[in-house]
């Protein structure tokens, strides 16, 4: 739930622009952080903008991909009960 829900933020995040953000640092005043180029990076992507996202940050489309595959096994593979070992 929690990739899905910061995808879903990402993508209805306004068009990156000056003071457009979901990064606390930013939020609290103290001034972008490097993760807000990812941020940034993945917005665009989930935008088909792969060439903005090139110029946020080179891991935006490689994050995409990530989330997308990681969703997927957790929907296909819930977790079992915890006490059952491996």
């Amino acid at each position: 739930m929690f990739w899905v829900a910061a995808l879903a933020a990402l993508f209805f995040m306004p068009a990156t622009g000056e003071g457009v953000s979901l990064c606390p640092s930013a939020l609290l005043g103290f001034g972008r952080c490097p993760g807000c180029g990812l941020g940034h990076a993945i917005h665009d992507v989930l935008h088909l903008q792969l060439t903005n996202s090139f110029r946020h940050h080179l891991m935006g489309i490689p994050a995409v991909i990530i989330i997308f595959i990681r969703v997927k096994q957790l929907l296909l593979n819930p977790t079992t009960d915890a006490t059952e070992p491996r």
